[in-house]
């Protein structure tokens, strides 16, 4: 950290995160740390900052490309556990010996990143499988880090304006959350059943599923399937076919998981993604996952929409609807910036890789008008930007927004047809019941207050007390300004009595009246002035 802190690639990364686009003069700056030095400081500081790497390797918008290629290394090319330590792990979780659990068994692993690695194997029915080994020990050192980099944010926010701005403890537990689900392998092992029901109807995408009794928390069997990185599809083999349908179905596929299933592979950056001989992908990595609520799923149609069709406006109303507001926060400034950012994005292309990124943009122009969006408004920006990525690599020109319009009409048909089954009714129908139920009661209690003269509407929306102590000092105030102001022309009648009694050289009990009025006055004028105004002040 002390090395990395003062450096310019530091001072980019940030203020890119935070500001937004680089200029002219940052592009073409050379760092001091090369980017095979920065993936060798990551491996040396372990596991859990190598998964931050991995995490940053996906980011496009925040790092030139030479340092994404350098650190997307860590995504299947870490130093790998021997394989004594594998086969240890692999007999004390499964409860068996290797030879007896599998026909055969890959000692070399076919891909190593920072929590464990892939074997290939095959079972005694011949079925070629992966199977994924948690590293040793990667538990514990994953909680320290994590409890190390907890107190860090926690510090930053305290002392730091812009952490408590960006709220990076927020981010760190969203983050901490997310990498602590992934050491368990029993719930990777469900994801990959749900995400394969759920998209069961796209023949050209395939989630390898589990096998169960092969698998534990820290080792996960799974079918094998045959491929190569997306990344590493060649150029004649983009030029021999047309893609263009299966990104199609790809990016229906992800707006059904976000905006129907509420259920999402939060992480498809190109080291999760294998491209088959026969031109399918398979989503290979389901340690990450996004969840959606049925209410944030509405929300997330409209936002969709509005950004798809360009309407600056609706984006801004949008994301304002589903947000966090504040005596702080500036509407008008965000309103007008997001329509601004919105209306420079149009007709923009995969290439550009503007989906995501826009919505990442959105994010960061909310926190700095102190407007605080949901978390998973940045989790579906993060999802975008590694399927923009995915697209642009299969099919450069292809219109993303126009495939937004044109497949979330057709999933919201989906969802609505899905939510008339007789199950989903059930709730409702319980609440119409204790309704009629209540009903007779409710309404000879009202018809009984009314005949009496007994209904009562309370209404919440001022403070009455106030509002009748108000007019209460306005009315003293009156009948004490009448009082004085009749003091003095009764003094000033009096003046014309000759009187032995004198004060000054005038009939005493007129200078008396006159006297007591103007001390009134006095005192009524410097209530009003002063003392009114300090409790405007409170107010």
């Amino acid at each position: 950290m002390l090395k990395y802190w003062n450096s310019d690639l530091f001072r980019q990364t940030s203020s890119v995160a935070m500001n937004g686009e680089l200029s002219e003069e940052d592009k073409e700056h050379k760092f001091d740390q090369s980017p095979e030095e920065l993936v060798e400081d990551l491996k040396e500081m372990g596991p859990t900052y190598i998964k931050l790497g991995q995490l940053l390797s996906t980011r496009p918008d925040l790092l030139p490309d030479e340092y994404l290629n350098a650190l997307s290394n860590l995504q299947d090319n870490v130093s790998p556990v021997p394989f004594e330590e594998v086969k240890e792990i692999i007999e004390k979780e499964l409860g068996t010996k290797i030879s007896k659990a599998f026909n055969s068994f890959d000692e070399k692993p076919l891909a190593s990143a920072s929590i464990g690695q892939v074997h290939r194997a095959e079972l005694h029915s011949g079925k070629p499988v992966a199977v994924k080994v948690q590293r040793p020990g990667i538990a514990k050192q994953f909680m320290d880090d994590l409890e190390t980099l907890d107190e860090l944010t926690a510090l930053a926010v305290k002392h730091l304006e812009t952490a408590k701005t960006y709220a990076i403890d927020e981010v760190f537990a969203e983050l901490r959350r997310i990498l602590i689900n992934e050491l368990d392998y029993k719930k990777e092992a469900q994801n990959l059943k749900t995400l394969s029901k759920n998209l069961e109807q796209y023949d050209n995408l395939i989630i390898p599923a589990p096998v169960d009794d092969y698998s534990s928390t820290r080792v996960l069997t799974m079918e094998f399937v045959s491929g190569k990185k997306i990344t590493s599809l060649s150029p004649l083999r983009k030029m021999e076919n047309d893609f263009s349908g299966l990104v199609e179905e790809l990016v229906e596929a992800y707006l059904q998981q976000i905006i129907n299933d509420g259920f999402a592979h939060a992480d498809p950056h190109p080291g999760n993604i294998k491209f088959t001989e026969n031109n399918q992908i398979a989503l290979i990595d389901l340690g990450m996952v996004a969840r959606f609520t049925p209410q944030l799923q509405e929300n997330l149609i409209e936002l969709l929409l509005a950004i798809s069709q360009s309407n600056g406006e609706k984006t801004a109303h949008c994301l304002l609807k589903m947000s966090e507001l504040s005596e702080d926060s500036q509407k008008k400034q965000f309103s007008k910036t997001v329509s601004d950012v919105i209306m420079e994005s149009e007709n923009s292309r995969a290439k550009d890789l503007q989906t995501g990124r826009i919505l990442i943009q959105l994010n960061r122009l909310a926190l700095t008008t102190h407007i605080k969006l949901p978390v998973e408004i940045n989790i579906l920006g993060k999802i975008l930007l590694n399927l923009d990525q995915i697209v642009a690599m299969l099919d450069p020109d292809f219109d993303l927004r126009a495939a937004i319009q044109r497949n979330v009409h057709e999933i919201m048909r989906k969802k609505m047809i899905s939510e008339l089954k007789p199950e989903n009714f059930f709730s409702t129908l319980i609440e119409t019941k204790h309704f009629l139920e209540k009903m007779p009661e409710r309404m000879n209690l009202i018809s009984e207050n009314l005949a009496n003269n007994d209904f009562k509407i309370k209404i919440d929306a001022i403070d009455e007390k106030r509002v009748t102590d108000g007019f209460q000092k306005v009315a003293n105030r009156i009948t004490l300004g009448l009082i004085i102001a009749a003091m003095i022309i009764g003094a000033s009648m009096l003046m014309q009595v000759p009187s032995d009694f004198r004060i000054f050289g005038y009939p005493g009990l007129a200078m008396i009246f006159f006297l007591l009025a103007a001390a009134g006055a006095i005192v009524l004028s410097y209530v009003i002035i002063f003392r009114d105004e300090n409790l405007n002040n409170k107010d």
